[in-house]
């Protein structure tokens, strides 16, 4: 498989220099609602370790940053090395890099978002095939700075791990309906499985600090809300509405 489904996008969003960029923010960088920042080197609870995990990439300086579950995505231990747009494109795929390379020049050149679908190679020569669902990052001017999202490890296949996604869907068995559907729609628009489905969801869940059911409910109103015309945006649309679905999620 080559790269696909490569898209650039706007939005708005924020994150500090140590949590997820989905929940939280900083001094110098602002979301539509701030939250408490989860800097925490383990994976999250009910996920294999390296299946999800946030980068964020500024452009000043061409400055990355990733969280441990990626670093271990491209066989890194967390803190071991500073990750650079050199190091980042060395571990991509022979075949995707070319692409890849293009697609960062239109970042920088646009300062769009940045998703892909693509390949990685990690330091032990393991192929991961991941998508990365990405936004803006803004500061507190509303300039953009950056984009940043999450990657998910479509190659990953821990011990325990197919258990651990069953043991948590029986937890919740009595909002099923809403979250299959939830998940249904996860499934069409990035072409994943339904365990990596379910771990997208809870991993938002677990990050932003919204129970997954009321996530899931938002995430299907604003869906359908997209498709409204029976029509579909392009995939940079749906990243965006993802990365910021709990910032609708109404107070109760």
């Amino acid at each position: 498989m080559t790269v696909c489904d490569t898209v650039c996008g706007g939005g708005t969003g924020g994150a500090s220099d140590s949590a997820d960029p989905g929940a939280s923010a900083s001094a110098g960088l602002s979301s539509e609602r701030d939250a408490t920042p989860q800097a925490r080197g383990d994976s999250p609870v009910g996920l294999g370790p390296g299946s999800v995990g946030w980068v964020r990439f500024y452009f000043a300086g061409e400055r990355w940053e990733w969280s441990p579950q990626v670093a271990r995505m491209y066989g890194y231990a967390h803190g071991a090395v500073r990750p650079t747009t050199t190091l980042v494109l060395s571990h991509k795929h022979p075949d995707d890099r070319p692409a890849l390379e293009a697609l960062l020049d239109e970042v920088r050149a646009t300062h769009r978002a940045m998703s892909t679908r693509h390949r990685i190679v990690d330091t032990r020569g393991d192929v991961h095939e991941v998508i990365v669902v990405a936004t803006q990052l803004r500061d507190d001017h509303g300039e953009v700075v950056g984009t940043h999202g999450f990657y998910v490890d479509l190659s990953s296949t821990q011990p325990g791990s197919d258990d651990r996604v069953s043991a948590a869907i029986a937890d919740i068995v009595e909002h099923r309906e809403v979250i299959e559907q939830a998940k249904g729609m996860l499934i069409l628009i990035y072409d994943v499985d339904a365990n990596r489905a379910f771990e997208v969801l809870r991993w938002r869940s677990q990050q932003s600090n919204v129970k997954i059911r009321m996530l899931a409910e938002q995430i299907i109103a604003d869906f359908r809300a997209l498709s409204r015309d029976g029509s579909l945006p392009e995939r940079a649309v749906f990243d965006h509405v993802l990365l910021t679905a709990h910032e609708r999620v109404p107070r109760r």
